[in-house]
């Protein structure tokens, strides 16, 4: 079984996760008990609807599970900072274009934001920063094309 890297955020997240969840096994299965008692269940939408819930929120837990036992978590706070891009890392570049700044964190795919600048390591971007380092130019084929970057800051916070 291949190990898929999480970073420590990201491991901390599924497990708050999985806990919220198996709490609400009980409350699922005792709504089912409730809508068993008003009698045919062939008609009864309360005992539909909890049936329901309760298949999503069994496979939700299986999913998470899954997720945790194939994570390899990579605390990068915790690795000597040698200046390159590596899995965890939150990289400043600047468009070389542009001058514009922008900072990336690269994470595992379920962790991914674009929106919070968390990039998935498999990400085009992601794969063409792994292993530069600060200082260096990057040449990265993006969704609006060909874009130069240079490393400003590689940070492992």
């Amino acid at each position: 079984m291949e190990k898929v890297p999480m970073t420590v955020r990201g491991e901390q997240l599924l497990r708050e996760e999985l806990e919220r969840l198996m709490k609400r096994r009980p409350l699922i299965s005792k709504a089912i008990a409730e809508a068993r008692e008003l009698g045919d269940l062939k008609e009864n939408a309360e005992y539909h609807a909890a049936r329901e819930e309760q298949g999503l929120v069994e496979a939700m837990i299986r999913d998470i599970e899954y997720k945790l036992s194939v994570a390899q978590v990579i605390d990068v706070t915790k690795l000597p900072n040698s200046g390159k891009i590596i899995f965890g890392a939150t990289v400043s570049l600047i468009d070389v274009d542009t001058d514009a700044e922008v900072s990336y964190r690269i994470v595992g795919d379920d962790e991914a934001d674009i929106k919070q600048n968390l990039i998935s390591v498999n990400s085009p971007i992601a794969r063409g920063l792994i292993g530069k380092e600060e200082g260096e130019e990057v040449r990265i084929e993006t969704p609006g094309g060909l874009k130069t970057f240079e490393v400003d800051a590689v940070e492992y916070v």
